[in-house]
């Protein structure tokens, strides 16, 4: 099955991955953000960091949910034209 898996799957788990990392280290360190751009769109409120781990969220579920659906559809043979 390994082999049948597309490159679209691969980029759907690495998406998937990359968003989960940065939801868990918005989760552990807000003020990551600020530190890399040093910008505070906010004004230290901190209400940017919890829209961006709402977006992160969203984003980890619906790469995961996409990746998982592409690894069915490869376990099931139904391939890129099986729509």
């Amino acid at each position: 099955m390994r082999r049948d898996l597309r490159h679209r799957y691969w980029g759907e788990a690495a998406a998937s991955i990359g968003s989960a990392v940065l939801f868990l280290l918005t989760l552990v360190r807000p003020d990551w953000i600020e530190a890399v751009f040093e910008v505070e769109p906010d004004g230290g409120s901190g209400e940017l960091e919890w829209v961006v781990v709402a977006v992160l969220l969203a984003s980890t579920l619906a790469f995961a949910w996409l990746g998982c659906r592409e690894r069915r559809r490869a376990a099931d043979g139904s391939g890129p034209g099986g729509w």
